[in-house]
């Protein structure tokens, strides 16, 4: 291998290198972002299963947020 492949594969790392630390970052977020998302379902399912459990009366019963608190 001479000086100019030489130099060219080190260009190359170089590159690959740079190109990762820019990459990667993004990567996690994206990984992140999912798990979370995961989170999200989860609670969602779960708050409806609970819901679905508890009697129809007491779901009749529950007050209304759609009206503001009297004064």
């Amino acid at each position: 291998m001479d000086t100019t492949q030489l130099q060219g594969l080190i260009g190359t790392l170089a590159v690959l290198g740079l190109l990762a630390l820019v990459v990667l970052p993004a990567i996690v977020g994206v990984v992140h972002d999912r798990r979370i998302d995961r989170q999200l379902q989860r609670a969602a399912q779960e708050r409806r299963a609970v819901q679905e459990r508890r009697a129809p009366q007491e779901r009749q019963a529950a007050p209304s947020h759609r009206f503001a608190r009297p004064a």
